[in-house]
C-alpha cells in the first residue's frame, strides 16, 4: 500500500510518500497560496515521478493545510450573516468583557475592530428555549424568512444560525436550516449546535461563526483539491488532519471546517509521537522549528494533551473546539535580531520571511537574522543550504551580524552570533517550561523531538538548559508533519452538554445521552465508509468541582452507566487535578459537564523501518571538516573549533561519534556540541546524548 502525506505551509508544501515496503521519498515545493491545490497535486506530481509510480497508484490521501488559520489570521474571511435570539445581538461584540490591557484607555478589541460579523448582519428573532431544552418561546418563522431575505439583499456569503441553549435543544436552528434553504440555497450555513454543541454562550456563537467565516473559502479549497485528486486518481478520498489531531473526510471537513484550524500543527506533534515510539522513547516533547515560528508540544507516554475548551483559541478568537496542546511562539529561522533604541538586544517575533528573507540570502534583506548569525557561527555553510540547490552568500551575514549588533554592542562578532542563537533558545527553553514543568511534567522525564528544518539545529542547547537526557532528530526532519499524516485515523469528537454531579447523579440522562453520542459518531464513520470491524468508539468527560468555573477532560471508562462508573470518572478527575494544580479534594463532589463520544476509524498506519547496520565507526560518512564556533556547558566564552561534517545519508545503524560535530542532509541541518554524543540507532534516528565521563 502506498500512503501520501501533504502539509501545506505558508511557505513551502511538504510531502513524503510511504510505500510498505519501507521506501520513502520526499518532496518540497513553493506554496501557491492563491489556490493551495495547485501546489499540492503539483507536488503531489513531481513525487510520484522521483518514486517512479503514477499518482493513481497511490492509495491513500492525508493532508494538513493552514487554509483555515490562515483566513482567520490575515482578516479575510467571508461576509457573514447572523441569525440569533432576540437580545443577544451584542455577544460577539461584548465577548467576556475582558481588555489585552487592563489599564488603558486606548486599545483596539482585536474581535471588536475586526469582527466576525458586522453589527448591521447580526439579525435577531423571537425564540426561546431554557437550559432544561423547553421551548419558552416558539420560533417566529416568518421573522425568520424576513431576516433571511434582508442577509440575501445583503449578498453575504455564509450565515452563522446561534440560539439561546440550542445545544440542549437544536430544533430551532434546524428550522431556521431548512427556511435559509428555502430562500438563499447557495449560502453557506452554519449551525451552533452541530459546530459546537456545549453550553457557554460566548464561546459556542464565537465558533458558529469563525466557521461561517471561513467556511466558504476553506469548503471551496477542500472540494478543488478532492475533485482533482479524483480526477487523478489520488487515494480513494481525500482525509485531512483536524486540530483534534485526527483524520475527517473532505466532506466532514467542507461542513464544519473550523475544525481545521491547527492542522498541520497537530501533525507534527503526531509526528514526533511517532519518532519517539519507534526510537523506544515514547514520552517525548516536540520542537518543530520553521522560518517564523516554533511550535511546542509535550506528550506523555506517547499521548496528546487536549486543551481546556477556554483555551483553545485562533489569533484573536475563541474558537471551542478540540484542540490538542500544541503553541506556537514567534521563533524561527528568520526571526530578525535588533539593538533598539533603549539599547536592549531582542530577537523575534518579527520575522524576514522568505522574501526578502535573511541577509545572507542575497534577497535585498540587511537584517540579521538566526539564519545569519548560525552562518557566521559556521554552522551553516554556503556550498551546502538545502544541499547546494540555494545559493547562500556567507559575507553577508557576517556585514549584518557586525554592523548591526556587534557594532551596537561593543562586543566581538563571535559573541553578537551566539548571542542571537542564545536568546532565541532561551524563548524556546521558556516555551518547552511552560508546557512541562508548570503542568506538572519533568522534562527529564522526555525526550525532546527536533523538527523543521531548524529544530536540529536548536534542540543541542535545549536539551542541555532544561537536563532533558536526550534529543531525537528523525531521519527527514523537515517533513516531519507530513509523516505525523500518516501515523493517526480518522476521529469524530462528538459532545454535549448533561450537569450532573458525582454525590446524586442522573443515570439515566448519562446513558440515554452517551448512547446518542455513539450512534452519531459511528454513523459518521459508516458514512465515510469505515468497516465495522475498524470502528472503535472512546468516551471523556468534562468535570470540575462544584463550584468550580472551568473543567478538566479524564477519559471514562466503556460499560453500562452506574454509580461506579460515575466514581471511577470523578477518581480519574481526582488525579488529573491533582497533577494540574498540585491539589486534589477526594471529599469534594465531582461535577460532570460535558460528555464526549470519539469515534475512531482505524486506517493503516506507516512503521518507520530499520536501516542497514554499520558498526559504531562513523568516519565513512564525513565529508569535510569546517571551522565552527562552539561553547563549553554554562561557557559565555564561545571558541572556533574545526569540526567534521557528516553526511546524513551515509550514516548507518551503530554508527556514533561525538561533538562538536555537524550533521548535513537536504531539509535539515544538526548541531552536536561539545560533550554531547551522536548515535545512529536502528530506524536511522539520531539520539543525541551526554558523553559519558
Amino acid at each position: 500500500m502506498k500512503r501520501i502525506g501533504v502539509d501545506v505551509g505558508g511557505t513551502f508544501t511538504d510531502l513524503v510518500l510511504w510505500d510498505d515496503d519501507g521506501t520513502v521519498t520526499v518532496h518540497k515545493t513553493p506554496s501557491t497560496n492563491h489556490d493551495p491545490s495547485i501546489g499540492t497535486m503539483d507536488g503531489i506530481k513531481v513525487l510520484a515521478e522521483q518514486a517512479g509510480i503514477d499518482p493513481s497508484e497511490i492509495d491513500m490521501f492525508f493532508h494538513g493545510t493552514t487554509v483555515a488559520t490562515n483566513i482567520v489570521l490575515e482578516h479575510n474571511g467571508s461576509d457573514v450573516g447572523m441569525i440569533t435570539t432576540d437580545g443577544f445581538r451584542d455577544l460577539l461584540h461584548i465577548a467576556r468583557k475582558k481588555r489585552p490591557l487592563n489599564y488603558s484607555n486606548y486599545q483596539d478589541l482585536p474581535w471588536q475592530k475586526w469582527q466576525l460579523v458586522p453589527r448591521r448582519n447580526r439579525r435577531t428573532v423571537p425564540e426561546r428555549i431554557d437550559a432544561a431544552g423547553n421551548v419558552i418561546t416558539p420560533l417566529d418563522e416568518e421573522a425568520v424568512r424576513r431576516e433571511v431575505r434582508v442577509l440575501r439583499e445583503r449578498q453575504v456569503e455564509a450565515i452563522a444560525v446561534a440560539f439561546l441553549h440550542a445545544y440542549r435543544n437544536p430544533s430551532h436552528e434546524q428550522r431556521v436550516k431548512e427556511i435559509i434553504l428555502e430562500e438563499y440555497p447557495e449560502v453557506f450555513i452554519s449551525l451552533s449546535s452541530e459546530v459546537a454543541p456545549q453550553y457557554r454562550e460566548y464561546e459556542r456563537f464565537s465558533t458558529t461563526a469563525l466557521n461561517a467565516f471561513v467556511g466558504p473559502k476553506t469548503s471551496t479549497y477542500v472540494a478543488n483539491l478532492a475533485d482533482k485528486a479524483a480526477a487523478a486518481k489520488v487515494g480513494e478520498d481525500v482525509h485531512l488532519m483536524t486540530s483534534a489531531g485526527g483524520l475527517v473526510t473532505a466532506r466532514s471537513a467542507s461542513e464544519i471546517p473550523v475544525s481545521l484550524l491547527t492542522s498541520g500543527v497537530v501533525a507534527g506533534l503526531l509526528g514526533g509521537c511517532a519518532i519517539g515510539k519507534a526510537s523506544g522513547f515514547p514520552s517525548v516533547i516536540t520542537l518543530d522549528v520553521g522560518g517564523t515560528s516554533a511550535d511546542v508540544g509535550v506528550a506523555p507516554d506517547g499521548r496528546l494533551r487536549m486543551k481546556h475548551l477556554l483555551d483553545t483559541r485562533i489569533g484573536d478568537y475563541h474558537a471551542m473546539i478540540p484542540m490538542a496542546e500544541v503553541d506556537t511562539i514567534g521563533a524561527g529561522g528568520g526571526s530578525v535580531a535588533v539593538v533598539d533604541e533603549g539599547g536592549m538586544f531582542r530577537v523575534g517575533p518579527r520575522s524576514a520571511g522568505a522574501y526578502p528573507g535573511p541577509a545572507c540570502y542575497d534577497r535585498g534583506g540587511v537584517e540579521p537574522t538566526s539564519t545569519d548569525a548560525m552562518m557566521v557561527m559556521g554552522w551553516l555553510r554556503e556550498d551546502s543550504f538545502l544541499s547546494g540547490t540555494m545559493a547562500v552568500k556567507r559575507d553577508l551575514a557576517v556585514d549584518a551580524v557586525r554592523e548591526q549588533i556587534a557594532e551596537k554592542l561593543g562586543t566581538s562578532i563571535e559573541k553578537a552570533a551566539m548571542g542571537i542563537f542564545t536568546i532565541l533558545s532561551h524563548s524556546m527553553t521558556e516555551a518547552i517550561s511552560l508546557h512541562s514543568v508548570r503542568k506538572g511534567y519533568d522534562p527529564r522525564d522526555f525526550s525532546l523531538v527536533a523538527e523543521g528544518g531548524a529544530g536540529p539545529l536548536y534542540a543541542w542547547q535545549i536539551a542541555e538548559q532544561l537536563s532533558i537526557p536526550r534529543v531525537i532528530v528523525p531521519g527527514h526532519p523537515g517533513i516531519t508533519s507530513a509523516v505525523g499524516l500518516l501515523t493517526t485515523d480518522i476521529r469524530y469528537e462528538v459532545p454535549t452538554t448533561v450537569w450532573t454531579a458525582s454525590d446524586d447523579p442522573d443515570l439515566a440522562l448519562l446513558q440515554s445521552e452517551m448512547d446518542r453520542l455513539a450512534t452519531e459518531a459511528g454513523d459518521q464513520l459508516r458514512a465515510d465508509g469505515i468497516p465495522e470491524q475498524d470502528v472503535s468508539l472512546e468516551r471523556s468527560v468534562d468535570c470540575r468541582y462544584v463550584g468550580q468555573g472551568y473543567e478538566l477532560r479524564v477519559p471514562a471508562p466503556a460499560g453500562e452507566i452506574t454509580t461506579e462508573w460515575v466514581q471511577q470518572v470523578a477518581d480519574a478527575f481526582h488525579e488529573a487535578h491533582g497533577r494540574t494544580y498540585s491539589q486534589r479534594f477526594d471529599d469534594k463532589s465531582v461535577q460532570l459537564v460535558n460528555i464526549r463520544v470519539t469515534g475512531v476509524g482505524t486506517v493503516p498506519h506507516v512503521e518507520i523501518q530499520e536501516i542497514e547496520s554499520g558498526g559504531t565507526d562513523a568516519s565513512g560518512a564525513i565529508k569535510t571538516t569546517t571551522r565552527a564556533l562552539f561553547w563549553e556547558r554554562d561557557s559565555a566564552d564561545p571558541v572556533w573549533v574545526d569540526t567534521p561534517v557528516y553526511q546524513r545519508e551515509k550514516l548507518l545503524a551503530g554508527n556514533t561519534f561525538t561533538g562538536p560535530a555537524i550533521v548535513e542532509q537536504f531539509d535539515s541541518t544538526t548541531i552536536i556540541g561539545i560533550g554531547q554524543q551522536a548515535t545512529i540507532d536502528k530506524v536511522g534516528h539520531i539520539i543525541i546524548e551526554r558523553a559519558s565521563a
